[in-house]
């Protein structure tokens, strides 16, 4: 036996004192990892965030894929439900209308015809695309999962059987991002077998809507 170790059993308080001052150390360095690793995960989050990449991957009810959690003004960034919590406390918040006005007045046209022609089918206004479609692809999942329909057809079965764009007279001023906007929601809905159409603002007439929703919706 070394003589050091010798020396501590024969004097039991100071072997304590030693084994004490190593459990000390030896907690104070646990938490001084588990402070690096939540600061790495900090670092992690704050790095995709400000790349631009998705926050957060919760899983989809009905696929289980992993999707992401986007918010329209990216310049808060949160982390994890406290956050979000803490930051939600902290701001203010005001009700805003779902629809601009002639937004609502297709919608309320649209309505008044689809009902008359199947009472059994409903028109939904901005509807995402991640909540009636499904990939096993992740990457063409998150493709489309934020990206919205400005209304949805959906039957007696609650499918979605077409979705219409409004595209108002400003749509054209966004240029070629809306267009590829509209082009990859075109193409995930064409795969589905979900029908896209268009009604453009002063060019649709209410009777040409009328029409489109009696070519669309079965009579009952």
């Amino acid at each position: 036996m070394p003589p050091e170790l010798a020396a501590l059993i024969d004097k039991p308080l100071l072997l304590a004192a030693v084994l004490a001052v190593g459990a000390i150390c030896g907690v104070a360095a646990e938490r001084l990892a588990e402070n690096i690793e939540k600061q790495r995960r900090r670092e992690y989050w704050r790095s995709r965030n400000q790349s631009g990449k998705p926050r957060f991957r919760p899983w989809h009810r009905e696929t289980g894929l992993p999707i992401p959690i986007e918010k329209d003004a990216p310049d808060r960034k949160v982390a994890d439900a406290a956050d979000q919590l803490r930051c939600v406390m902290e701001a203010d918040f005001t009700e805003r209308p779902l629809l601009n006005k002639s937004e609502a007045a297709v919608f309320k046209a649209l309505d008044a015809a689809v009902i008359a022609r199947n009472p059994g089918w409903q028109v939904m206004a901005q509807v995402s695309l991640g909540e009636f479609l499904a990939s096993k692809d992740t990457d063409a999942f998150l493709a489309v999962n934020s990206k919205r329909v400005d209304f949805a057809l959906m039957d007696e079965a609650a499918h979605v059987r077409h979705a219409i764009e409004y595209q108002g007279s400003g749509h054209h001023l966004s240029g070629g991002a809306a267009a590829a906007r509209d082009a990859v929601k075109k193409e995930a809905l064409r795969k589905a077998g979900i029908g896209y159409h268009e009604v453009v603002a002063e060019h649709t007439t209410p009777g040409e809507l009328k029409r489109l929703v009696e070519r669309l919706v079965p009579k009952i």
